[in-house]
């Protein structure tokens, strides 16, 4: 076979497979917040990644928002506010391992959601930010 087009096959296959394996939210997760939230609002018409995006950046009362800690471009690393302890990016463009496990997308709201709003995150918010972290790209 020829050198230059394996090496070029192996870049195409790889390629493919990088983007088949990109981090994808658990679908019966996605499916509760939204039995959730059409049982919350009556009016609920589906997740908006442009609500989620500015959800994420702004402040609820409280001295931070998502943003504070993830930066306003959650694909790049984020610093914690009051460590300064390094968060990996959030954005499942920039690492494929966010937002595959639905436990630790409970884990991650629980926490973030009682430090950004003092409160639990309602089934919208929850499918909103999703929604906005997994429609960016690299």
């Amino acid at each position: 076979m020829n050198p230059q087009f394996s090496a070029a096959m192996s870049a195409t296959l790889l390629l493919v497979f990088a983007s088949a394996s990109e981090a994808q939210v658990p679908a019966d997760y996605l499916k509760s917040l939204e039995t959730a939230a059409r049982a919350a609002e009556s009016g609920f018409a589906g997740f908006s990644a442009q609500r989620g995006q500015a959800w994420f950046n702004a402040r609820h009362g409280t001295d931070w928002s998502c943003a504070t800690c993830h930066t306003e471009d959650p694909r790049t690393v984020g610093r914690h506010a009051t460590t300064g302890r390094s968060i990996a990016a959030m954005a499942p463009a920039a690492n494929p391992e966010r937002l595959t496990d639905r436990a630790k997308i409970e884990k991650w709201f629980k926490r973030n959601c009682g430090d950004v709003l003092g409160r639990a995150c309602t089934p919208v918010e929850k499918g909103d930010v999703l929604a906005y972290l997994t429609s960016l790209k690299r």
